[in-house]
């Protein structure tokens, strides 16, 4: 077998074998924009944990157990109108799972950390949402279980589950387009441009060969449209847009074809056109749940390995489903730009609960090389890259706890 394992770490490294993925006929690459539900649920949800990072280390001078990946948004009732409609009912934003809220004494008071970090991301991110009058906060945070707790109180810094992180690089053409599409949508100059596009974006890929469809859901802002004429023409002016921006992109593509908001339907006038109140289906139509979004990537690339952990809002000092898939990310990255002659590598972290986070069960990285090029060659400094990111995870996690890096 090519492989090669580190007794100390654990690490592995095999030639995957397989064809990588920009090479494959089919793609389907999904991403969701940040007025997305479920993008809103995991964006909050690690605000309130970086927020309760920064009140943890003030008060006991490290991280305390808390992980607050059980959000959950509740849709609110609206009624839209051209020209500007009305909020009926609220949306809801429930905080869920378990977080430490007394430390020798001292009170922590989560909940209210919660809420001012929720309602800041919220002013920050979705430019017509009031939290104070379009948001209820619903805090069903609980204590720790006892060995849970415990487990922070340790000195070796111990994972508090056994999962399985997974990262890979580079991303293909495709995914790079679909994740630059809707950070375009939503860049402030496009919304200067076009005002009349809410944050609630979804962009679905899908590459046959050297053909990509872009289809994107957008919601409108009612106030900005007089009516449905004037819907359709601003939606076709967006589409142009959009044509132009992907023209401009340097993408190996012979024809990339752009779909906008194909539920509309100009025979059901008012009702057959896709509008919002405040930018996102959160206020009348969808709601949102931590982990159903996007990957620590930012993407949800079907056909590539997948972690089904929701990263945002878990403790990043020991909870492995958040460490070790934006770690796995970062090696792959790493991996990719210093090592040559390598075509795809895919990273796999594996914790065992309550061993050391810095020794994985296994850090396996599954190599597809370039032409002419041998596993051997490789093998070596694969393995010494994933061997001192581990042995650095420390400064890693201080870093995760800053809220340095993306994780969704």
């Amino acid at each position: 077998m090519n492989a090669l394992m580190n007794l100390g770490r654990n690490i592995i490294v095999e030639e995957a074998g397989n064809t990588p993925a920009s090479l494959q006929r089919i793609e389907l690459i999904e991403r969701k924009g940040k007025g997305h539900p479920d993008t809103i649920c995991d964006s909050i949800m690690e605000a309130v944990c970086i927020s309760l990072c920064r009140e943890y280390l003030a008060v006991a001078g490290c991280i305390l157990h808390h992980n607050i990946d059980k959000g959950l948004l509740v849709a609110g009732v609206s009624a839209v109108k051209p020209g500007g409609g009305t909020i009926l009912e609220p949306m809801k934003i429930i905080f869920g799972d378990r977080a430490t809220s007394d430390y020798r004494g001292i009170k922590i008071p989560v909940a209210e950390i919660a809420e001012a970090a929720a309602a800041g991301w919220l002013k920050e991110n979705l430019r017509f949402v009031d939290p104070s009058l379009h948001v209820l906060f619903q805090n069903e945070i609980k204590p720790g279980s006892a060995e849970l707790t415990d487990l922070f109180a340790r000195r070796i810094i111990g994972a508090n589950d056994t999962s399985v992180g997974v990262g890979y690089a580079p991303l293909t053409p495709a995914e790079s387009l679909v994740l630059e599409t809707e950070k375009h949508l939503n860049s402030p100059a496009f919304k200067l441009a076009y005002p009349e596009t809410g944050e609630d974006v979804k962009v679905l890929g899908f590459r046959d060969g050297s053909t990509l469809t872009l289809t994107i859901a957008i919601a409108f802002v009612d106030r900005y449209i007089r009516d449905t004429a004037m819907y359709f023409e601003r939606k076709e002016a967006v589409r142009e847009s959009l044509l132009a921006f992907v023209a401009a992109k340097r993408h190996p593509f012979h024809r990339v074809s752009i779909e906008l908001n194909m539920l509309d339907d100009r025979s059901r006038g008012e009702g057959g056109i896709y509008l919002t109140v405040l930018g996102t289906s959160a206020d009348g139509a969808d709601g949102g749940e931590v982990g159903r979004g996007n990957r620590v990537n930012g993407l949800i690339a079907f056909g590539r390995p997948l972690s089904l952990e929701a990263a945002a809002g878990k403790n990043p000092v020991r909870h492995v489903g958040k460490i070790y898939n934006v770690l796995a990310r970062e090696i792959a990255a790493r991996i990719y730009s210093e090592v040559k002659g390598i075509e795809e590598v895919t990273i796999f972290l594996c914790s065992q609960i309550g061993q050391p986070v810095d020794r994985p069960l296994t850090a396996s990285a599954r190599i597809i090389p370039g032409s002419g090029v041998s596993i051997d060659e490789i093998r070596e400094p694969v393995a010494g890259i994933i061997d001192a990111e581990l042995a650095d995870i420390s400064s890693f996690t201080e870093r995760l706890a800053r809220g340095e890096f993306t994780v969704c």
